[in-house]
């Protein structure tokens, strides 16, 4: 009966070594494929260049989410708009 439980013991202690192990696993997976991926660019509305998309400046205007290079560019787009209104 004891060697029963200490097997019982032994086989969810492996099972959650080996869980732990594998999830840790496919983590370092996923970090390694999404450093092999190209940043994605977005153009600044303003003074139309190119910037990563995780770098930009983010601001939802009229219900879209418009990125840009830096806040400089974002109050002179702002500005631009209350010109035209």
């Amino acid at each position: 009966m004891a060697r029963l439980i200490l097997f019982i013991v032994l086989v969810f202690t492996l099972y959650y070594v080996l869980r732990f192990l594998i999830k840790d696993m496919s983590f370092l997976r996923k970090k390694v494929n999404r450093a092999d991926e190209p940043e994605e660019l977005v153009q600044d509305p303003y003074c139309q260049t190119y910037i990563p998309k995780e770098s930009a400046v983010r601001k939802k205007i009229n219900g879209r989410m418009l990125h840009f290079c830096n806040q400089e560019c974002l109050r002179n787009y702002l500005e631009k708009i209350k010109k035209s209104s």
